[in-house]
């Protein structure tokens, strides 16, 4: 499919999709998001897709909302709106891929931007990469699921510090506070990316999908509550090719070669 606002190709079972707004530093307008949405749409019907990297072009990963888009035709603009119709299912399009969800954050990520970034599974960053929580300077409160995700991460305490202050944070004070997983050079993103996905797209897709469930379902549950969910996922996971291919090869004294499925 052809998009104005983005790029995306697959390989090796790795879908990457690229914010391509590289002049506007990959800001939000309501065409991103529509493709957005679509391409996330797309994606979760698509089998030979085993892992999804979303990256920006240009030396910024996403610079949050277009705010002269939001005020080019005058009057208000709807927050509300915008977030219900626009973001919101961008966010939860993110979350609910069962497959594993890597951001390569090449630079910047600012406003909904980094709220995307915090929305996907995993986070690499390069060096030189910013995280910058801006709705605050501005008057606004984290949206896109930042005020979900972050205390997550970070605690309360520091989410708060964070969301009220807006400073930026580094991609090294970004690590320390595991708000990504790893740090690499500029020149290394990409390829570092490409490696870590292209692994991820090898291994057992169904039990990945089932560990995700898992573990953000278990945010919501009880210890109880979450011992039957476990017991339940297991269950489904038991009866799947790459268990079965997994322990083949267990017994084999070789790699496995899982099939996703």
């Amino acid at each position: 499919m052809a998009y104005e606002t983005l790029l995306s190709q697959t390989s090796d079972g790795v879908r990457t999709i690229t914010l391509n707004r590289s002049e506007e530093m990959n800001s939000v307008d309501e065409r991103v998001t529509k493709e957005l949405q679509a391409e996330l749409r797309a994606v979760a019907k698509d089998k030979s897709v085993r892992c999804l990297v979303i990256t920006g072009a240009g030396r910024a990963f996403c610079a949050g909302q277009d705010l002269k888009a939001a005020t080019s035709r005058g009057g208000d603009f709807d927050f509300t709106d915008a977030l219900r119709r626009r973001y919101n299912p961008v966010i939860l399009g993110l979350r609910s891929l069962e497959i594993p969800v890597v951001a390569s954050v090449n630079g910047v990520a600012a406003g909904a931007g980094w709220s995307i970034a915090l929305a996907c599974d995993l986070r690499i960053a390069s060096s030189q990469a910013k995280f910058v929580g801006a709705f605050s300077k501005i008057g606004l409160v984290p949206d896109s699921g930042m005020t979900w995700t972050l205390p997550r991460l970070v605690g309360t305490s520091k989410a708060l510090e964070i969301a009220w202050l807006g400073e930026p944070i580094t991609a090294d004070q970004a690590l320390t506070m595991g708000l990504v997983n790893r740090v690499v050079a500029p020149e290394q993103l990409a390829e570092a990316t490409q490696q870590w996905a292209a692994t991820l797209a090898k291994g057992p897709t169904k039990g990945y999908g089932l560990i995700k469930r898992a573990i953000y379902g278990g945010l919501g549950r009880d210890l109880e509550a979450q011992l039957e969910y476990e017991a339940m996922l297991q269950g489904v996971a038991g009866k799947t090719k790459d268990y079965h291919e997994g322990v083949k090869a267990f017994l084999e004294k070789r790699q496995p070669e899982f099939m996703g499925e």
